[in-house]
């Protein structure tokens, strides 16, 4: 069962460790801000990449998020409710104490015990019945269904020593907790301003290039894009589209770019009868939430010209979507092409759901997280208001959209968010996204406008426990049909992620958005 992708991944790190002895120190500029560095708090991409240099997973994803060995060198299904994981050799912790199966055993017990988390990992954990610990290098976890997804699965989980299972979220923002096995040894975090960590030099996997790789968080795109320049910084990550063309033309700068994982859509509350950002257009109450109207939410869906966004706004570096995985990506259906820009067809539902003059509605979105987030936003404000939807588009800082727009508070009515699936197949955003909200089982963890089909649920779970992969893949499918017959949820685009570097570094563009200093390579 082991994917056989890694010799590639392998060649790279022992490439870098050859020039390791040359290679001083990186500096990448990151556009977004992490919200904690706890590997366990918050299933975020800029956390998750950043615990992704002091931390091992027991499986590892190569840059289009095929499996590859990490911490286990082999795993293979006993049963279907059975996995056995084989602990490679010789990995140890930066304090020197051996990975052994304990500590991967406590790192799964610690994950649903997290209190407080904005967006748990426990979808990814929840389906584990038991885990055996057979001798110090082998172990079998036991799951309540067939899973066959749990090594795709336990990708995204960090293995901690087996000390810090119970250590709170402030061990590890101060730094004591964080003592990983990973590539980098943690040195320190200022929030808001950087990481700074030091290579590992008894990696197993081979030592990275640099000694030191400093990790400044620029939100800013102007000032990354001056810091490269500059020779402040030696890469950026999100390198901003309105620039690309002058980037090209500089002498001594590189583009790496690929097709992420990310779609970018418009959650709608399907929940409330009454919803607080919508009103008629005089400003008074509306009776009911028009927003639970699936006629609604096609016409809002209609109403936004994809191409127009991806062209003029995205510069072509984007993909205009019609479903939650771009083509190439695992159980990606192929039956969902983006939706034609129909402002009459929006007009004339809005009519028959009985909203002939429109409505006020609030649109929420990020002005600091994902490429071109406020235009997108105002852009489909625009869109909306053309075909009798009064839009106000009011743009935030992400950590309040995640603080204010999911649970308890669910505060907004409809929100231009983002999806990157972290598993790299459909499954990720089906069971985060539009799965019923439920914490126990792990699903709906990011259902931010608490949609609720059964019919959906049911085959989402499925699929999750479909051992035979082209099964697997059709259920994925039919999953996004039918949540995009429903109109769950409005997708506009697939991200394209854009690296930028200078000084004949090179770098490996990832579908996960990662940005990973030892897969940037010096120039000999």
């Amino acid at each position: 069962m082991v994917r056989t992708h890694w010799a590639a991944a392998l060649a790279a790190w022992l490439v870098a460790g050859a020039k390791a002895a040359v290679a001083q120190s990186l500096t990448v500029a990151l556009a977004a801000t992490p919200t904690a560095i706890d590997p366990h708090f918050h299933n975020l991409v800029p956390n998750n990449a950043i615990a992704a240099h002091v931390f091992d997973r027991l499986v590892h994803q190569d840059q289009r998020q095929a499996l590859t060995p990490g911490l286990a060198e082999s795993w293979r299904a006993i049963s279907e409710t059975e996995w056995e994981f084989r602990l490679r050799a010789g990995a140890t912790f930066h304090d020197g104490a051996p990975v052994e199966a304990e500590d991967v055993a406590a790192s799964l017990r610690r994950v649903p015990a997290v209190p407080n988390s904005p967006g748990p990992f426990t979808q990814f954990v929840r389906g584990i019945a038991s885990v055996g610990i057979v001798d110090p290098h082998t172990l079998r976890i036991t799951t309540r269904g067939p899973q066959p997804l749990l090594p795709t699965d336990l990708s995204v989980i960090a293995i901690i020593p087996r000390r810090f299972e119970t250590a709170a979220t402030a061990e590890f923002r101060s730094g004591a907790a964080m003592i990983g096995s990973g590539p980098f040894r943690f040195e320190s975090f200022t929030p808001g301003d950087r990481v700074v960590l030091a290579r590992n030099d008894a990696y197993w996997g081979g030592a990275p290039a640099w000694q030191r790789a400093t990790l400044r968080i620029v939100p800013n795109d102007s000032a990354r894009v001056a810091g490269l320049l500059a020779g402040d910084v030696d890469a950026i990550e999100a390198a901003p589209i309105s620039q690309l063309d002058a980037l090209r033309q500089r002498p001594g700068i590189a583009l790496f770019r690929t097709v992420s994982n990310r779609v970018m859509f418009l959650s709608f509350d399907t929940f409330r009868d009454v919803t607080p950002h919508v009103s008629a257009r005089n400003g008074q109450p509306l009776a009911a939430n028009p927003l639970k109207d699936a006629r609604v939410r096609r016409a809002i869906s209609m109403a936004i010209n994809r191409t127009a966004i991806v062209e003029r706004l995205m510069h072509n570096e984007a993909i205009a979507a019609g479903g939650l995985l771009a083509e190439g990506f695992f159980g990606a259906s192929p039956n969902l092409p983006p939706p034609a820009f129909d402002p009459d067809g929006a007009r004339r539902l809005l009519r028959e759901a009985g909203y002939p003059d429109g409505f006020r509605l609030t649109i929420h979105g990020p002005n600091d997280r994902f490429p071109n987030d406020e235009q997108i936003l105002q852009a489909v404000a625009q869109m909306l208001t053309r075909v009798g939807i009064e839009v106000r588009a009011e743009a935030m800082p992400f950590n309040i959209i995640l603080s204010q727009g999911g649970p308890p508070n669910f505060a907004f009515s409809t929100m231009l968010l983002g999806w990157g699936s972290n598993t790299g197949e459909a499954s990720s955003p089906l069971r985060g996204l539009l799965a019923t909200m439920n914490r126990d089982r792990g699903l709906g963890v990011a259902n931010r406008g608490r949609y609720s089909n059964p019919a959906l649920d049911a085959i989402i779970i499925q699929a999750l426990g479909t051992v035979d992969d082209g099964s697997r893949r059709a259920l994925l499918e039919q999953a996004q049909d039918v949540a995009m017959a429903d109109q769950a949820l409005a997708p506009i685009l697939y991200q394209v992620n854009i690296w930028a570097t200078r000084g004949g570094i090179t770098y490996v563009p990832r579908a996960d958005e990662f940005t990973l200093a030892r897969f940037f390579t010096p120039a000999q």
